[in-house]
């Protein structure tokens, strides 16, 4: 692939290369100056009419630890909650399907679990749940009540807070698994009735020595996902 102009370091293009879904982080704090001058900077991406339709929750250390111990003994016990959105469509259809099942396939082969080995693949699905390690916990949440285009605003803050990451030497993953407990993370938060989570993400350093950071997830080619109208 032609690198482009401006890819090197400290460049927008050179984040958005390096920016991937981590999940094994280091336990080390991220300093809070640090997550706060980020989350500042972030605050900076377009919306809809300037609605700004987003809140950001940060949560460590014992209000972190508590909300993981709730959601994974409820998660143990076969407990479940009505999420706001469905996190994919029923009956997913091709090419959505096959992509979706070849990232599980690739992300179990790289820790070594086999199709056939349902705890070691539940144990791993757990770890969405304990934030993969990460010392940081965001959730980005929305009022219910805002229609699809206000959604597709929280992607573009999502993204934002990512590349301004990767630029800190940090690493994230986001993750819309913490969507399946919108009345626990709801009541952790301490969120009023009109508002839900819309994602969360693991926020840190990344454990550069875990197997399951080496997968790197295909992308389609430039031929396949851009069409030109001349």
């Amino acid at each position: 692939m032609a690198k482009l102009s401006n890819d090197k370091d400290g460049s927008v293009a050179s984040a958005v290369r390096n920016r991937r879904s981590v999940r094994a982080f280091r336990p080390d704090p991220v300093p809070m100056e640090m997550l706060d001058r980020i989350l500042a900077t972030a605050l900076r991406a377009p919306s809809g009419g300037n609605l700004q339709p987003w809140q950001i929750h940060v949560i460590t250390g014992a209000s972190l630890r508590r909300l993981i111990d709730r959601v994974v003994e409820q998660q143990r016990s076969g407990r479940s909650e009505q999420p706001v959105q469905p996190i994919y469509p029923d009956n997913i259809w091709e090419p959505y399907r096959s992509r979706r099942f070849e990232v599980g396939e690739d992300l179990y082969r790289a820790i070594g679990i086999e199709r056939k080995n349902r705890a070691g693949r539940l144990a791993q699905v757990e770890q969405n749940f304990r934030f993969f390690g990460a010392p940081v916990g965001l959730f980005f949440a929305i009022d219910r009540r805002m229609p699809a285009m206000q959604w597709m605003d929280l992607g573009i803050i999502l993204q934002t807070v990512m590349l301004l990451a990767v630029d800190a030497g940090l690493a994230t993953c986001p993750q819309a698994a913490w969507t399946l407990w919108p009345d626990t993370v709801s009541d952790e938060l301490g969120l009023d009735e009109t508002m839900t989570v819309a994602a969360g993400m693991a926020f840190g350093y990344e454990d550069r020595d875990h197997p399951i950071n080496t997968l790197q997830t295909e992308r389609q080619a430039v031929q396949q996902a851009v069409h030109h109208h001349l």
